[in-house]
């Protein structure tokens, strides 16, 4: 399979400009991303007079954008990234919580409910598998609630 890589550009009028680095004949535009990775492949074909070529090319996004945007982004990734770990701990601790309330504890699920702000079928939810797991690759279903504090 072949590899190629395209770059994206915005121009002064906002259309995105996609050229393929390997093959300068390769040009095309469109007015969002999307259009621009389609039309792009159409001229890759075009420019390489193989259509089938162009089709299962593997082409490689080379997005250029200017440095405070680039960083933007960057910082971005880096929160999203904390922000998974935080997740990740918070319903660890929520699994723990349940836990030591249900098993150690003996409350039902009810007070098991109330002490965490939660409804007691979601404690039955969360029960039946845990959030850990169901956080594995994908993103847990429902919401969990912070916990209430009981004065």
């Amino acid at each position: 399979m072949k590899r190629f890589t395209v770059i994206f550009e915005r121009d002064e009028t906002g259309w995105w400009v996609a050229r393929v680095k390997e093959v300068p004949a390769a040009l095309t535009q469109g007015r969002t991303l999307a259009e621009a990775r389609r039309r792009i492949r159409q001229a890759l074909g075009l420019a390489l007079g193989s259509d089938l070529t162009a089709r299962r090319a593997a082409l490689v996004d080379d997005v250029r954008l200017p440095s405070p945007v680039r960083r933007a982004i960057r910082s971005l990734a880096l929160s999203r990234g904390r922000l998974e770990r935080e997740k990740l701990r918070f319903f660890k601790a929520t699994d723990t919580a349940i836990s030591e309330l249900l098993d150690r504890m003996k409350l039902s699920v009810r007070d098991t409910g109330e002490l965490l702000g939660l409804s007691h079928q979601r404690i039955q939810q969360l029960k039946a598998s845990t959030l850990v797991g169901a956080f594995k690759g994908t993103k847990p279903r429902g919401r969990v609630h912070a916990a209430r504090r009981t004065p």
